[in-house]
């Protein structure tokens, strides 16, 4: 019965939320108050139809729920610190001003006694005692309407990924928002991250607290989605932005791994070989890095972002509509947020499969075909202790233009002068890749990064996005001093 009392003050606070309507009504039918249940079911219109008929699943349902409640008691919670501190102040008055008022008189001229309650907008006559709300007085000024910011989430093509965007939405200290879900598939215990990955659905937070959702996956709303073409756009655009902070945040908690402190200034990650952490910057790294090291800095706690496990159902760790969002137009901002990505960027070689992929937590970013050496390749955890640009002065030898050594030993992730070797057992033990890849993944992932070998954990599709990931390296990350004997 705690669930209905929390559900009607919430629903006593925000009337027009059919969806609380609708999980009131639950709440009594499940109860046994069928009266009280068909009177919500009413007021909850066509989300009870929506909802009663549709292939939305229970899961989506009690994450949704499971936020209204904590916003109701979060609430009360706030309401009886309220009352209490009203009533100190109010005590207090009595006390110094006994000719200011006297007891129990506590409208103001002009003020009116609401002991009366109606339900804002109005309600019928039957209604239930306990369904009353005290009407907020209209004072005929309407506030200028906050702006709302637009933020973006990617989640599993299921009920849970939904869920979790309504309760996150609903706990945002934000007095209005909308965020964008888009809808990554899974692949055996995989999310597969793609480029312009498909909208789901869209949740936006009015300054009443009124959630509205939108569904843009015709399949499952069985309706025709408004038109969206600017928002895919902004979310390409967030996408794209994710992958940058994901690799400068992956760099950062890699320096300080290796150093025991945060890099002071985005120059302590592109130095000059060995110094070169990063295979690159990007002007959104150059804007990123104060906000990204303050939210990573012990002295400033933060909720974390996409801290997944490998085996967990869900890309990320936390609330989904504030997970690594930000407005189009925020690239450059100062504002200190997790990025969608905080797992570090991992390698994952599968020598069953011939696959390499780039991975934080249970999400795949690339997916790559690589060329190996059978039983001469290693099984096992290693580190990337060494990126070099053009290893032994070529970028067209047998280690063709990229090189990345693993840990203290004699196997290197490196290019190929033999592209047909790709898929195939021909080399000596370590990890060939075509040119392309290679130069991507070695501007992807920073030194200090972990490379796991093993077999048959990653799945065969490959992924690789038409527009590469910006690949472009300075030279001074060759090592003209030192002859590399990787077991080509």
């Amino acid at each position: 019965m705690k669930n209905s009392q929390h559900l009607k003050a919430y629903v006593q606070l925000h009337p027009e939320n059919k969806m609380a309507w609708y999980l009131l009504g639950k709440e009594y039918y499940k109860n046994g108050q069928q009266g009280k249940a068909n009177y919500c079911f009413n007021q909850a219109g066509e989300v009870y139809e929506a909802f009663e008929h549709s292939k939305v699943p229970a899961e989506m349902l009690r994450e949704y729920e499971d936020g209204l409640l904590q916003a109701a008691r979060q609430r009360h919670q706030n309401k009886q610190r309220m009352r209490r501190v009203l009533l100190t102040l109010v005590l207090l008055l009595l006390v110094f001003l006994p000719d200011a008022a006297a007891p129990g008189t506590l409208h103001g001229p002009g003020e009116t006694d609401n002991s009366a309650p109606e339900i804002a907008g109005g309600a019928p006559a039957d209604l239930p005692e306990e369904l009353t709300a005290t009407a907020v007085p209209e004072t005929g000024v309407q506030p200028a309407p906050d702006p709302v910011k637009q933020s973006f989430t990617a989640q599993p093509g299921d009920a849970a990924g939904p869920g979790k965007a309504l309760a996150g939405l609903l706990q945002s200290s934000q007095p209005t928002g909308s965020t964008a879900i888009l809808r990554m598939e899974r692949s055996g215990k995989w999310l597969i991250w793609k480029k312009k990955l498909p909208l789901e659905a869209t949740l936006e937070k009015s300054k009443e607290g009124r959630i509205v959702y939108q569904s843009y996956n015709s399949a499952v709303c069985a309706c025709q989605p408004p038109d969206s073409a600017e928002l895919k756009k902004q979310a390409a655009g967030w996408q794209e932005d994710q992958e940058e902070l994901a690799v400068l945040w992956s760099a950062m908690q890699a320096y300080k791994s290796s150093k025991g402190v945060l890099p002071k200034s985005l120059g302590e990650l592109e130095a000059p070989f060995p110094g070169n952490w990063l295979g690159g910057t990007t002007p959104l790294m150059k804007a990123k890095f104060a906000s990204l090291r303050a939210a990573a800095s012990p002295a400033v706690p933060q909720v974390p972002a996409a801290t997944a496990k490998p085996d967990t159902a869900t890309a990320t760790g936390i609330p989904a509509a504030v997970q690594g969002s930000k407005s189009p137009e925020a690239s450059g901002d100062a504002a200190a947020e997790m990025p969608f990505f905080t797992g570090p960027l991992t390698i994952i070689v599968d020598k069953q499969k011939h696959r390499l992929a780039v991975t934080s937590g249970s999400v795949i970013l690339r997916n790559y075909e690589i060329g190996l050496g059978g039983d001469k390749t290693p099984e096992g955890t290693f580190t990337i202790t060494d990126k070099v640009v053009n290893p032994n002065g070529h970028d067209n030898g047998e280690f063709g233009s990229r090189g990345m050594q693993l840990s203290d030993s004699n196997y290197a992730i490196h290019g190929t002068n033999e592209p047909d070797s790709i898929g195939k057992d021909e080399s000596l033990g370590c990890i060939r890749m075509n040119r392309k890849d290679v130069e991507e993944l070695f501007a992807m992932v920073p030194m200090g990064t972990k490379v796991q070998i093993t077999k048959g954990v990653l799945p065969e599709e490959l992924l690789l996005p038409e527009e590469a990931y910006p690949s472009g390296a300075p030279q001074n990350q060759t090592n003209p001093h030192k002859v590399y004997h990787w077991l080509n």
